[in-house]
């Protein structure tokens, strides 16, 4: 039905004539053969015990020979960060890069440096979707992924602790790895479905046991300042944030715009209906408000293009896909229904510049493909890779108080 619709819509606003375009560098690109030589250390460091090697096929990607890009981090303005940390073996982006934001925040807020726990936040995120899970007789998706948006859910609930108090590894473990994980608690859930076992307490419990093994048992009380507090306390009287003034705007044509949506992903398990839908020019004159303002963001969205490259640190959008100028709600919008733009990846934006009357986003990466250029933990991101490809962000209320009027307005 949403096919329909959209064919329609194409073709409805194609022009009687195009504008006259100036002329464009055409963008090349080549098959190189795959490589992720930081991931490939860190399955050298899991196969202690279990390993298997595969090979990459050749693929399809920008040749960035002369495409003028930034070539440092020192060429971005920056907002303050944490270092750059790996979430190595997981999929849990979504964690460390909200959580990098909001360590930004409280640095912003009151210049703490704060180093906080992902895993901590990972575990009940683990536990609540088992809950769920349970609760809709095994009819909520069970994954490794999540929303920006569930990091304050967790905090709410759970509170936070830092780093040094709960690490999510074993004693000996270097590097994070939840592929055993994930096939034990899918297993088990699995099993819970067929047999029907409906007890929420007794499941819960078990899960726990299957999280406590993998990552440890979380703390329930930490040492901060020679003080003892629980991890709620930690949130509330040493962070002091406050986790409602931050909202989730995202940009799809097939929701209405400047209300109140569900983000209809299946990393967004518990149907969240908060994000606010604006149209892409509204998306990204909060982004650029933002960044220029000291104010950095947690976003979200594609990174399967043949623009985005590791080995390069850089994303952008070639010519052989769509000009820059050309990109708008309808080009967002088909390529999320085809399927071309999916909920992959999320990150945190950190920083601008701008090179040639074009912005570029610093971007502070937790996957391995940023691991492997010479900004290692960061990628550089062209503003049309981001206007066609980054779907929702998270970002503080006062950057976007023109976008709350208007859905206030509807």
């Amino acid at each position: 039905m949403l096919c329909a619709v959209l064919s329609f819509l194409l073709v409805s606003i194609v022009p009687t004539s195009l504008p006259a375009q100036q002329p464009q560098h055409k963008d090349r690109a080549v098959f190189v053969q795959q490589k992720n030589e930081f991931m490939d250390s860190l399955r050298s460091e899991a196969t202690r015990f279990k390993g298997k090697t595969e090979k990459p096929d050749p693929a399809f990607r920008v040749d960035f020979t002369g495409i003028p890009h930034p070539e440092s981090v020192s060429e971005f303005t920056r907002s303050w960060h944490t270092p750059p940390v790996p979430q190595a073996l997981t999929n849990t982006c979504w964690c460390f890069s909200t959580t990098s934001f909001f360590e930004s925040e409280v640095y912003r807020l009151s210049k703490k440096e704060v180093k906080l726990s992902e895993m901590y936040t990972v575990y009940w995120e683990y536990v609540e979707k088992a809950r769920r899970f349970v609760q809709e007789r095994g009819n909520s998706a069970f994954g490794e992924g999540s929303e920006a948006n569930a990091v304050p859910r967790m905090w709410k609930k759970y509170g936070v602790v830092p780093e040094s108090a709960y690490t999510g590894m074993l004693p000996g473990q270097k590097v994070h790895d939840h592929e055993a994980l994930f096939a034990e608690l899918n297993g088990y859930l699995a099993s819970v479905k067929r047999n029907s076992d409906w007890n929420e307490e007794a499941v819960i419990a078990t899960f726990r046991s299957i999280l406590d093994h993998h990552l440890g048992r979380p703390p329930e009380s930490i040492q901060v300042n020679g003080k003892t507090m629980t991890p709620a306390e930690y949130l509330a009287n040493v962070l002091k944030l406050k986790l409602d003034d931050y909202v989730d705007i995202m940009s799809l044509m097939e929701k209405p715009f400047y209300q109140k949506v569900e983000y209809e992903v299946g990393d967004n398990w518990w149907h969240s209906k908060d994000y606010l839908n604006v149209s892409i020019d509204d998306f990204m004159a909060v982004l650029k408000k933002a960044v220029r303002n000291g104010y950095t963001l947690s976003i979200g969205g594609d990174t399967s293009e043949p623009g985005y490259e590791g080995h390069a640190g850089v994303a952008v959008v070639p010519s052989f896909d769509i000009p820059a100028a050309y990109i708008d709600d309808y080009a967002r919008q088909f390529r999320f229904s085809n399927g071309t733009t999916g909920d992959d990846h999320g990150i945190h934006v950190v920083g601008y510049t701008e090179k040639d009357g074009v912005d570029w986003y610093l971007i502070k990466d937790s996957g391995s493909g940023s691991r492997n250029n010479s900004h290692p933990g960061y990628f550089f991101y062209r503003e049309d890779y981001v206007k066609l490809k980054m779907i929702d962000f998270m970002v503080h209320k006062d950057m976007a108080a023109e976008i709350l009027k208007k859905v206030a307005a509807n």
